[in-house]
């Protein structure tokens, strides 16, 4: 094309000099042709700029994200994106779209700057330009497991497709935060024969735990991982009313493509709990089935024989990301895609799930909003909530679809691997998917820690709840927990030996000195606080030894509460 431009201009100068010269004496005739020929060279030269600028011009941003590809794209699903391809790809996609910025939400504990893709028709990526839009803010996580992969490429596709104009209706009512490589260390650690007998990708996939060897997935209360304190930081800064969680199975043989949970801790928002079970959730998998044949289910796993097979789900406890969301009173969303689908299949599945979530959302988005503002308005003083509870079975068996597998061999590690077959065997199970408190508490207007206590005050303030300090002594009527047991799980759990205690509160009436911090109980995050600091909390600060210092030696609990 270079050599062709250049002939344009070259034909344009040489048709000027060439031309031959007038030798007739009439000055009238000879201004004449030089005017003639000067025009026709600045036609000439006219043409040659239009044609230099069209041809030679970069390349159309739309026509480079139509080209784009992610790893698992470009390699036909043998191999996942690495960190750098997935930075790469971002930071395309926002240079040929105004509707993608990029930027980050933290670090990862090697130091890896965390990605984050915010989507919507906003100016720029920042926390206060997102909320000052006014719309509905989603925010997708995918890879907190990096074995889990298939979430983090059908994350990056729906970036991409988005800049092209795709699912265009949704940017009408939301903004999206894509979060497509949360465990960014953990995805470094390629193995063939990571994931066990997982279908692929055959070309290796990451590890579930972070770079310091802990679950990210079950710190999501006592904060001890970078990764941890950086969400909670995003949360905090965007403070998205949805959030979506992407993992894959661990093995469990059914013959859904895809099973889901929402909170079900019994201490989150019922307001929420009921939009999510019983319209959002029964929505998505009517439309899926509709359009796909595929069958999707509550998580859950089958433990016991026959007759009396159980479909467990997972434990309610705020450790995990979905039930952290709740108590912060917002809609979580985790999604386990079926490990024995193949690579290809598990993204295409979470892509649907994905799109058939994000519709909902999109159509009820005045309504998702409401119930988010509403939960965060309401006074929760001297309301008795749940701190401990236990899974509830149904009152009757209802029909689970299991399903069967075949085994292959990975042909570059020799490793067997499963592939899924399409059989559905129904079979009566007896259902455990939500639970019922064993344990309530009131709670108060405030709390009160002693100054001493700066670890428990920093996790409270990462994540996010309001804390005063007292100005002067104040002599106030509180209450006290007097303990009357300690114990301690004697096997370690993520690096923590969890600490339960058993007592009774005591009316009392104390000075407490200037600098003691109060927690007021009038907040958006109360409930998230009561679940942190109440005594027999089973997922909170005591749980993961943050009291432990301030336990030894004592009979009584070091946080006091007000006595209404």
């Amino acid at each position: 094309m270079g050599g062709f431009l250049n002939r344009i201009f070259q034909f344009s100068i040489f048709n000027f000099i060439s031309h031959p010269f007038i030798s007739r004496s009439s000055s009238s005739l000879v201004i004449g042709h030089w005017t003639s020929v000067i025009s026709n060279f600045l036609k000439m030269l006219l043409v040659s700029i239009i044609i230099i600028t069209l041809y030679a011009a970069p390349v159309e941003p739309q026509s480079a994200l139509t080209q784009l590809k992610t790893r698992a794209e470009r390699t036909n699903y043998v191999e996942t994106s690495r960190y750098d391809d997935v930075v790469a790809f971002l930071d395309t996609v926002a240079k040929a779209s105004s509707l993608v910025h990029t930027t980050t939400f933290g670090y990862t504990f090697e130091g890896r700057p965390l990605p984050l893709a915010v989507v919507g028709r906003v100016s720029d990526a920042k926390p206060a330009t997102v909320r000052a839009s006014g719309k509905l803010r989603i925010y997708i996580q995918a890879n907190i497991h990096a074995g889990e992969v298939e979430g983090k490429e059908s994350a990056l596709a729906l970036v991409r497709d988005m800049a092209l104009g795709h699912y265009a209706q949704w940017l009408d009512s939301m903004v999206l935060l894509v979060a497509p490589i949360y465990n960014a260390d953990g995805n470094e650690r390629v193995s063939l024969t990571n994931r066990g007998p997982q279908h692929g990708p055959i070309g290796g996939m990451g590890i579930r735990a972070n770079a310091q060897g802990l679950n990210i997935n079950r710190d999501n209360i006592k904060l001890d991982t970078p990764e941890a304190r950086s969400m909670v930081k995003l949360l905090n800064d965007y403070d998205p009313h949805v959030m979506i969680d992407l993992h894959t199975t661990n093995g469990s043989h059914h013959a859904y493509h895809l099973t889901w949970e929402i909170p079900n801790n019994p201490a989150a928002d019922p307001g929420i709990t009921r939009l999510a079970r019983d319209e959002w959730m029964p929505e998505v998998m009517k439309v899926i089935k509709a359009k796909y044949g595929w069958d999707l289910h509550s998580y859950g796993d089958v433990s016991g024989q026959p007759p009396d097979q159980v479909w467990t789900t997972v434990e309610d406890l705020p450790r995990y990301t979905h039930n952290y969301w709740g108590l912060r009173n917002r809609f979580g969303i985790l999604s386990e895609t079926y490990s024995y689908l193949t690579f290809e299949d598990r993204i295409a599945t979470a892509t649907r799930f994905l799109e058939e979530i994000i519709n909902f959302a999109h159509t009820n988005a005045s309504r998702v909003r409401k119930a988010a503002n509403d939960a965060d308005s309401q006074s929760l003083i001297a309301r008795r909530l749940s701190l401990r509870s236990k899974v509830r079975r149904s009152d009757q068996k209802a029909e689970v679809l299991m399903g069967d597998t075949q085994e292959e061999v990975n042909p570059y590690s020799g490793h067997v691997i499963l592939r899924r077959l399409d059989v559905r065997k129904p079979e009566q199970m007896w259902l455990e998917a939500t639970f019922e408190p064993v344990e309530l508490e009131r709670v108060p207007s405030a709390y009160y820690l002693p100054a001493e206590l700066r670890s428990a005050v920093d996790r409270l303030q990462a994540h996010g709840i309001r804390i005063e300090r007292l100005n002067q002594p104040s002599t106030l009527e509180l209450e006290e927990f007097h303990i009357e047991s300690n114990q301690v799980v004697a096997q370690a759990f993520e690096g923590h030996q969890e600490r339960t205690i058993s007592g009774k509160y005591e009316p009392v009436k104390r000075t407490l000195p200037a600098g003691t911090y109060r927690v007021p109980m009038n907040q958006p995050l109360a409930r998230l606080a009561f679940y942190l600091i109440e005594a027999r909390s089973n997922d909170g600060l005591l749980t993961w030894n943050v009291l432990d210092e301030a336990l030894k030696d004592s009979h009584v609990y070091p946080i006091v509460r007000s006595r209404r």
